[in-house]
């Protein structure tokens, strides 16, 4: 388990954004593989096992902070909650862009990005991280990212290039 740590606090910070959030779910996923060991089959890969974990604690953060959102909206109390780099040009620019354009996806096309380019898994890893089949990694990746290429034709215009067009 210690061996995917890495992929494991990764996967959650890729999700949530927030380093320290992402360090308690990364913890969290260890704690629960433990207590579920006895649900996991040996004949498969521990790593995209752990990985679905992560997600689903990260989805269910996600869910609850949007709750929580919401609430404070509905209270008038909804302070921004994001930073900029000042940079205008630049790979550190570019990778905030991306980002950013990343972020106007849906949360499952967003996961599916995250776990085969960011975390660079096989297709048959994304799906078993994602309790789905690999065809399905396969249509929701081309779905993410002719979505992920309108984004950035509509709203990150600036990050085309002569490689991605």
């Amino acid at each position: 388990m210690l061996a995917h740590q890495t992929a494991i606090f990764r996967l959650a910070y890729l999700m949530v954004g927030d380093t320290l959030i992402a360090e308690d779910l990364a913890q969290e996923t260890v704690m629960r593989a433990l207590r579920m060991q006895h649900q996991f089959d040996s004949e498969r890969p521990l790593k995209p096992w752990l990985l679905q974990i992560t997600a689903n604690l990260a989805r269910n953060y996600r869910r609850s902070l949007r709750r929580y959102l919401r609430a404070l909206q509905r209270f008038a109390l909804q302070q921004p909650v994001h930073s900029e780099f000042n940079e205008t040009s630049g790979p550190a620019w570019e990778a905030t862009q991306l980002w950013q354009a990343i972020g106007r996806l849906a949360q499952r096309e967003q996961e599916v990005i995250y776990l085969r380019y960011f975390l660079e898994l096989s297709e048959q890893e994304t799906a078993q991280a994602l309790g789905i089949a690999q065809g399905t990694v396969k249509s929701r990746l081309h779905r993410a990212l002719v979505r992920l290429r309108g984004v950035v034709d509509g709203e990150f215009p600036e990050l085309r290039t002569e490689r991605c067009a």
